[in-house]
């Protein structure tokens, strides 16, 4: 089983990145496990065709702490198992914790059986408290990715989460496997993206064109790969599905000082932006 975590900045497609992603495995024949580990409980929506699925904070509030596993996963797409840690009471508590109980009971309810190929934790924004460092932190994922596009604040973030995989790369064995580029058709994005991954010491594993077809399909509350399969958007998901399941590099990255991180956004005219 590969447990893999996709990290990456506030609103860079994240959540609809990985959706995509997991029904290309899904329809390579994997099983997999999707945990939704966002406050807003809508890492799963596009799998579950716009089901606002309970979540595990909101269950354990409504049900005690007596939880059938039946209450909080549900098959989507693909069969795909959805699940959604979901956060606190607005202005009380930490959503980070949401992700920590949510796992912990998952594990206690035996949701991680032995014919799951795949573990995908969407996880919110950039690595800023321990909660949603956690998956990192405790090992819960080997592997890390990283969404990023060519804007500046995307690098940004995508640079402090290689932070974060560097501080727990020797405690809890995780590594980072590539940077996934969402695009915004920024000038020279694939060529920025590819320098910025190389001097992390990574890769650009796959360059997800930007296409309105993703929002057509959103709109049906549907991933692209199960609202129109023939479309040439849908096979890019499928690409990169298959280069995250061929995947072999995976690396501790040397994360840049902010001075070299600027040079190089430098270097590809983000500066003027």
């Amino acid at each position: 089983m590969r447990q893999i975590a996709i990290y990456g900045k506030g609103g860079i497609g994240k959540s609809t990145t990985t959706q995509n992603l997991t029904a290309g495995l899904a329809q390579m024949g994997k099983q997999i496990m999707v945990v939704g580990c966002d406050p807003k409980a809508d890492s799963t929506r596009l799998l579950l065709g716009g089901l606002a699925q309970k979540s595990v904070l909101d269950t354990l509030r409504e049900e005690g702490d007596e939880v059938d596993l039946d209450l909080i996963l549900k098959p989507g797409f693909g069969n795909i198992r959805c699940v959604e840690s979901g956060g606190p009471e607005p202005g009380v508590g930490c959503a980070g914790r949401g992700i920590i109980t949510s796992i912990n009971m998952l594990e206690g309810l035996g949701a991680y059986t032995d014919d799951l190929d795949y573990v995908f934790y969407d996880v919110l924004g950039d690595v800023v408290c321990g909660g949603f460092a956690m998956p990192m932190r405790e090992g819960k994922a080997q592997e890390i990715y990283i969404v990023a596009s060519g804007e500046m604040m995307a690098l940004y973030a995508a640079n402090n989460i290689a932070k974060g995989v560097l501080k727990y790369a020797n405690s809890s064995g995780i590594r980072l496997g590539g940077i996934i580029c969402n695009s915004r058709n920024v000038d020279k994005e694939i060529d920025l993206l590819k320098a910025f991954a190389e001097e992390l010491g990574s890769q650009l594993i796959y360059f997800v064109p930007r296409d309105n077809m993703v929002q057509r399909a959103e709109i049906h509350k549907q991933t692209v790969i199960e609202f129109d399969p023939d479309q040439p958007q849908a096979q890019q998901y499928r690409n990169l599905a298959k280069a995250i399941d061929e995947n072999k590099m995976f690396v501790i990255p040397k994360p840049m000082a902010q001075e070299r991180l600027e040079e190089i956004l430098m270097e590809f005219g983000l500066a003027d932006i």
